[in-house]
Order: structure tokens, then sequence, then C-alpha cells
């Protein structure tokens, strides 16, 4: 307990640093970004009077580094803006888009996590043998398919006929329930996790077949335990080391991916923030939605960090 505390004060102690970075760093693309503020809130046909006084108003003409620290001191207080008219609170609105793409991650990082671990498990027990090669198919073509392909050709193989399995896109109404929540969120969720299944089922294999090949596996078995149970509570465990930290980098392609995925698939999530942000050059909703992002996955590499620990106790003495 004391080294898990002790890890998580130092990443808490980091923590500050880094989200200043990554406010500098999103500060600085969003202004060197090709455009014009003025134009975009105004519309091109304003005057080059009302533009002037819109940046007068705004604080556009004033220097980076004083816009920055102004930027700073309202993130400080929580305030991340207002979009370009009609005005509109960023914040609220990423409360209201964030949850969903949260929970769409969430499911795509649990489909992930379930099939690398019954492929690379399944490949690992029967290296070289037919299962093995068709777990080394299946994560080769996962690989090079992109999510935003899978999910065109998942729309089209379930969600178009006469009589479909899911919906092509939406989110189910509160009235729908669990079950209708699900279903709107299924094909969305295999177009996420399947790819990144793909890298981790390769991690699960290695892991496995390396475990299995060390001394203690084979003293185990020749005192006598099972071999399901040296596999399952042993090697399984110390195998999910490696798993666990590529999951946790892989974590930012899920976030970025589910924008994606949102968009194709016409959820009310993070993606269409970013997307009409970008497409009306709204500086503040931009920031925002990357914002977010960003210190999300900063968050969850500092839970993946303390996995390590939970796992694999070994590590606790390091």
């Amino acid at each position: 307990m004391v080294t898990i505390l002790r890890l998580l004060g130092r990443r808490l102690a980091a923590l500050p640093l880094m989200i200043l970075g990554i406010t500098l760093l999103v500060f600085l693309v969003l202004q060197a970004a090709p455009g014009d503020q003025a134009s975009s809130a105004l519309g091109d046909g304003a005057s080059e009077e009302a533009k002037q006084q819109y940046r007068q108003e705004n604080g556009l003409n004033d220097p980076l580094v004083l816009q920055y620290f102004r930027f700073l001191g309202k993130l400080l207080q929580f305030d991340l803006g207002v979009t370009t008219p009609p005005a509109k609170s960023v914040a609220s609105m990423i409360g209201s888009a964030f949850p969903l793409t949260l929970q769409l991650t969430f499911l795509g990082v649990l489909i992930a996590i379930v099939l690398s671990l019954a492929f690379g498990v399944l490949g690992a027990l029967y290296r070289d043998k037919w299962q093995d090669q068709l777990v080394r198919v299946f994560s080769i073509a996962a690989i090079a398919t992109p999510s935003f392909w899978l999910g065109i050709l998942l729309i089209q193989w379930f969600a178009l006929g006469s009589n479909p399995l899911f919906p092509s896109g939406g989110i189910a109404t509160p009235e729908s329930g669990f079950g209708g929540w699900l279903n709107s969120m299924a094909l969305p969720a295999l177009a996420l996790g399947i790819p990144v299944s793909a890298s981790l089922i390769r991690v699960v294999r290695t892991s496995m077949v390396e475990e299995l090949d060390r001394d203690y596996v084979r003293t185990a078995i020749g005192n006598g335990v099972p071999y399901r149970e040296v596999v399952s509570r042993n090697v399984l465990r110390n195998a999910l080391v490696t798993p666990v930290t590529v999951l946790g980098l892989r974590v930012g392609y899920l976030l970025g991916g589910a924008v994606v995925i949102e968009m194709i698939f016409a959820l009310p999530g993070m993606g269409q923030l970013i997307l009409n942000g970008i497409t009306n050059l709204d500086v503040n909703l931009v920031q925002g939605v990357v914002l977010t992002i960003s210190i999300t996955f900063v968050l969850v590499n500092i839970v993946v960090d303390l996995l390590y620990l939970l796992i694999n106790p070994r590590i606790r003495t390091v």
C-alpha cells in the first residue's frame, strides 16, 4: 500500500506540469491554424471595422503571452469560454457530449481486452498449430483494417437491408433502457475495439509464450500442479504486465478513434463538437475538446501505472 501511495503521489505531483505543457501546446497550435476568428464569428460579409472591434473586445490583438495567461486564468476557474455565435458555454457542451465518448471508449476497451485475452492465450497455448495460425491471420487482418472503414462495413452488413440487426446510427433514447443503449452502441464499439485488439493479441501471445517457457512453470508442473491452474493463476497474471502497458498507450488511439467513429455513426459525442469547432474555426470549442481528451489520456495512464502494482506484486519491491 505504501508503494502504491508513493507512486500515486509522484504521478499527481507531476500532473500540473503535464497539464501546463498540454495547454501551451494546444494554444500555440490553434493560434497557428489558418483562418480568422473574427470572420468565423461575424461572417465573411462583416465589415473590417466590425471585425476589428470583435478582435479588440475579445483580446485577439493582444500579445500571445497575454492571451495565453488569460486563457490559463479562465481554465483555472473551469471556464472554457463560449462558442462563436450563437454563444453557448463550451464547458456545458462538453459536459453533455463527453459521457457518450467515455461510454464508447469503455466498450471499445472492453471488446479489445476480451478479444486479446481470448485469442492471445489461445495462440500461446497452441503455438505453431492451426489455432495459432488462425489467430495470426485474424490479428494481421484486424491491424490492417482502419476503424472508420470497419465501421462502414459493419453498417452495410448488420444495419442495412430489410431486417437490420442494429441501427445504422444515433443513440437510443433513455426510454429504451440498457438494451436499447447497448444495441445502438454495439457496432461503434466493435469498429473501435477490433483494430485495437489486434495489436494486443500479439503482445498477449508473446508474453504468454515467454512465461510458459520459464523454469517455474516446468517446476510447478513437475510437482504435480495442474497445468490449467499454473496457466490461470501464475502465467496469465505475470504475462499481463506488458499488455497493460500497451493498452494504456492505446487509450489515446481509442479516444481519438472514438471521435471519428462518432461521426460515422452520427453519435452526439466529442466528435460532433470538434467537427463543428474546426468547421467554424471556433478556437474555444476546439481547445476545450482537445484539452479534455488530452487530460483524460494522462489520467488513464496514471491508473495504468497503478495497475502494474496490482497485477504483479514483484514490481512493488523495485
